[in-house]
C-alpha cells in the first residue's frame, strides 16, 4: 500500500528543478567572471579554431558538387556521390591508399616507441649537463623544416657525395640510391621521419615519468630491484595513461601522411611506392584543378581517420580502462 508523502520531508529542498539550475548557472558563471583575466587567454585560441577549423567544413560541399570557381560553391550543380563512385573505381587510388597505410603503419611500429625508449633512457642519465645536451641536440630537427631537412637526407644520401654510402664504398659494399630506389625509399622516411620528431616527442613522456613518486624507487631498492627493475615495474605503468593517449593519436594518424617530407623526398623513380593521399590530392586539385574530386579524397580520409581515433579508443577503454573519453 502506497503512503502518502510527507510535505516535512522536503523542507529546505529547491521549490522547482528550474531553480537549482539557476543557481548552478550563477555558480559556474560566477566561477568565470572570478577567473575572468585567465579566462581572456582562452578566447585567441577559441579564435583560431573558429576560423581555421570549423569554418572551412563549408567548404566540405565542394566534394558533393561540380565545383566552378566562376559559380562559387552554392551556384556550382550538385552530382551527389558521383566523385566518390569515381574514386573507388580507379586503381591508382587504392595504390596510393595501400602506400599510405603502409608507410604509416611502419612509422607506428618503428616510431611510436622509439620516444618512449629515449626517455627512459634520458630518465637514467645522472649528469645534469650531458642530459641537457642531448635534449637540446634531438629538440633541433623539429624546428626544422622539411625542405631543410630534405635538402640535408638528399646529400647525405646521395650515391656519389654522400657519407653514407662513402662509408658503405669504404667497407666494400656497393652505394646504393636511397631515394631512388623503391625498396629503400619507404625506410628512409620511416628513418627521417624518427630523426626528426624522437627529441620533441620525448617531452610528453618524460613529464610522465617526472610525475612518478620517488618513494616508489626509494621502496624497489631497499628491496633489492636494479635500474631495470624499476623502469619496468614502477616507471612503465606510470607512464601507460599517456602512452594509451598517444597511442589513439598515433593510429587515427594512420590513413594520414607528412605532405611535407614525401613532397621534397619523392621522386618519379619511386612513385609506386611513395606516392601518398596528401601528394595524389596536391595533384588533383591543385596541379590538375580538380577540387570536387580531391575534396572527395580528402573527406573520405577524415571519415577513415576519425574511425580509427573511435575503434582505438574503444580498444583502450576495454583493454586497459585508459581513453580519451
Amino acid at each position: 500500500m502506497n503512503r502518502p508523502l510527507d510535505p516535512k520531508a522536503f523542507a529546505g529542498q529547491p521549490a522547482a528543478t528550474g531553480t537549482g539550475m539557476h543557481n548552478r548557472f550563477l555558480k559556474s558563471f560566477g566561477g568565470y567572471w572570478k577567473y575572468k583575466y585567465l579566462t581572456l587567454l582562452f578566447i585567441p585560441a577559441a579564435v583560431y579554431y573558429f576560423i581555421f577549423h570549423y569554418v572551412p567544413i563549408y567548404g566540405v560541399l565542394i566534394a558533393f558538387k561540380d565545383y566552378k570557381f566562376s559559380l562559387g560553391i552554392m551556384g556550382s550543380p550538385w552530382v551527389g556521390l558521383e566523385h566518390f563512385r569515381d574514386l573507388f573505381a580507379l586503381g591508382s587510388f587504392w595504390q596510393v591508399f595501400r602506400n599510405t597505410v603502409t608507410i604509416s603503419f611502419y612509422k607506428l611500429a618503428f616510431g611510436f616507441p622509439a620516444p618512449i625508449l629515449f626517455a627512459l633512457l634520458l630518465n637514467e642519465i645522472r649528469l645534469s649537463f650531458f642530459k641537457k645536451a642531448v635534449q637540446t641536440i634531438s629538440y633541433f630537427p623539429h624546428f626544422l623544416s622539411w625542405v631543410v631537412l630534405g635538402g640535408l637526407a638528399i646529400q647525405f644520401l646521395s650515391p656519389s657525395i654522400g657519407p653514407v654510402n662513402i662509408i658503405m664504398q669504404a667497407l666494400g659494399f656497393k652505394p646504393i640510391f636511397f631515394l631512388g630506389s623503391t625498396e629503400w625509399f619507404r625506410s628512409v622516411l620511416v628513418v627521417t621521419d624518427i630523426w626528426k620528431e624522437l627529441g620533441w616527442g620525448t617531452i610528453v613522456y618524460l613529464a610522465a615519468i617526472t610525475g612518478v613518486n620517488p618513494e616508489l624507487h626509494e621502496a624497489a631498492t631497499v628491496d633489492g630491484a636494479n635500474r631495470y627493475h624499476r623502469m619496468r615495474f614502477i616507471t612503465l605503468p606510470a607512464m601507460a595513461p599517456v602512452i594509451t593517449v598517444m597511442l589513439i593519436f598515433a593510429v587515427g594518424r594512420l590513413v594520414n601522411d607528412d605532405f611535407d617530407q614525401v613532397f621534397n623526398l619523392y621522386n618519379n623513380a619511386v612513385m609506386e611506392v611513395g606516392d601518398v593521399l596528401s601528394t595524389y590530392t596536391y595533384r588533383a586539385g591543385l596541379v590538375n584543378m580538380q577540387y570536387s574530386f580531391s575534396t572527395a579524397v580528402g573527406l573520405f580520409k577524415n571519415i577513415i581517420a576519425f574511425a580509427l581515433v573511435l575503434t582505438a579508443n574503444a580498444l583502450a577503454k576495454k583493454f586497459n580502462e585508459y581513453g580519451l573519453w
